[in-house]
């Protein structure tokens, strides 16, 4: 298996996310009752995605799954190809392009352009590869003012806090805290009680900034090698602000977006509305073909494509772990992981949260600083059953865990523990009498830990488990003998 390497993301904020620092954050997120509270509203999005693949029905959701997955495979399979013709095809048609190797040459890029093109100001669009890139911060640094145009993005970037969710930043904050915060940063938001009002302080704010923009920046959903076509999907139409009133557009993309045709879009759109949010559509699907033609009333005069690597060349090489380059970045394994649920996007530490970040984090930023990262999975498999081209991210963190562990030293005596105590389950469960015997035993044994019908105390180790949940106790009648008995 080819190894994760240990690296720097050059350019961008990489913390050393260490095992105590995952563990306190998802501590005080599990305890935290505002926030259980906020991570209600990701039920909207799974039963709108539930919806939406019943109204096109089971069997064809698969064929379109199906025929995502093929189209994907075959691009990573010639991706130099496909990215070559779509940095023609851009440049064609008037854009520029750039390949950079990892975050410190894209920011470096986009940096000397903004000096070199006098730019004071930057409307931006919601883009997690310029979250991975960390282009905010490179711009500030310069003295270039920087405006979050999506409204989640908006309201994280007062709060001086990374994006909490990979479609929905501001998640984890209620209308309350958010005018508490509005109003701390000086925003009129007298009588304004309601979302829709909250919405309307920040419009006044953002269109101004619009008008003022020297540059735009976006992400790529989908970059179409065919056409040279960027496309984005966006639902407050903000994405188009930002490409067609200011002077220069960049659109940053990470190199495994590219798809072959341009009408693949139609399947993979179907499948990234419906997953992310449960939308047959979104509000507005935007297509951008280079600069402003000279019979064009809008667009950009310039147009910048920035294709960035930063890792994703090492993850195409692991046979292990190539299939992380097939996300179409959704979210919905977020939505249905019941650990990111509880611990919420900010206890993963970096730009991609859930269990897609807890395979891509560690390839990105080294696997010994995310190593806990692989670990933070039940491997119950929602993410995998609800991806829409069925990445198998189970296999992938389990992959990581044996590599997170090859050549570190262990403690001796909790080894050994820990082997016996897995020799000892093999043991049980191996004969069903064993497996009968052991039921039979626990519902006895249990008996001065179950309080209400549920476990809300062990000794330890096994303590830890009850920390933040309470078990179901073991049923004095096992399922077997109750499905016998009828």
């Amino acid at each position: 298996m080819v190894g994760v390497a240990e690296r720097d993301v050059g350019g961008a904020c990489v913390p050393d996310i260490k095992t105590a620092q995952f563990k306190r954050l998802a501590r005080i997120a599990v305890a935290d009752a505002a926030l259980q509270r906020s991570h209600e509203k990701l039920e909207h999005f799974r039963t709108g995605r539930e919806a939406m693949v019943a109204e096109i029905g089971p069997a064809q959701w698969a064929a379109m799954q199906d025929q995502a997955r093929a189209i994907k495979w075959h691009t990573l399979e010639h991706l130099d190809t496909y990215l070559d013709q779509l940095a023609t095809n851009v440049e064609k048609a008037g854009g520029h392009v750039f390949f950079a190797k990892d975050a410190k040459e894209a920011n470096e890029y986009i940096v000397a352009l903004a000096r070199a093109r006098g730019v004071k100001t930057v409307v931006k669009g919601k883009s997690m590869v310029a979250e991975e890139m960390g282009i905010a911060e490179e711009l500030e640094k310069i003295g270039i003012k920087r405006t979050e145009t999506d409204l989640g993005e908006y309201i994280v970037q007062l709060a001086h806090e990374p994006p909490y969710h990979i479609i929905a930043p501001a998640v984890h904050k209620s209308k309350e805290q958010v005018l508490e915060l509005f109003a701390r940063e000086g925003l009129d938001t007298a009588g304004v009680t309601d979302i829709p009002g909250i919405a309307g302080v920040a419009r006044k704010v953002l269109r101004e900034a619009f008008l003022k923009a020297d540059m735009g920046m976006t992400g790529a959903n989908f970059g179409v090698a065919e056409t040279g076509t960027i496309a984005i999907v966006t639902n407050e139409g903000n994405g188009r602000m930002c490409s067609t009133l200011p002077r220069i557009h960049v659109a940053t993309m990470g190199m495994e977006r590219v798809i072959p045709r341009f009408q693949d879009l139609d399947v993979f759109l179907k499948l990234l509305t419906r997953s992310a949010t449960g939308q047959r559509i979104t509000s507005y699907v935007s297509m951008f073909n280079g600069p402003r033609r000279s019979d064009e009333e809008d667009g950009p005069e310039e147009f910048h494509l920035v294709i960035l690597d930063n890792g994703r060349s090492r993850l195409l090489a692991n046979p292990e772990l190539r299939e992380a380059m097939l996300c179409i970045r959704c979210g919905a394994c977020l939505n249905a992981c019941p650990v990111y649920n509880k611990v919420g996007g900010h206890s993963y530490g970096w730009v991609y949260p859930g269990p897609i970040g807890a395979v891509v984090t560690p390839v990105m930023v080294g696997i010994t600083k995310a190593k806990d990262l692989p670990f933070a999975s039940t491997l119950c498999g929602a993410c995998r059953e609800v991806c829409p081209l069925k990445i198998n991210l189970p296999r992938m963190l389990l992959a990581l865990r044996a590599e997170s562990v090859q050549g570190q030293p262990q403690n001796r005596s909790g080894s050994l523990a820990e082997g016996a105590m897995i020799k000892g389950w093999y043991g049980v469960v191996r004969f069903g009498w064993g497996f009968s015997l052991a039921g039979k035993l626990g519902s006895l044994l249990q008996k001065p830990f179950v309080r209400g019908g549920r476990f809300r105390w062990l000794p330890p180790p096994l303590g830890a488990w009850l920390r933040s949940r309470d078990f179901p106790a073991i049923a004095a009648k096992p399922f077997r003998a109750r499905w016998k008995g009828s």
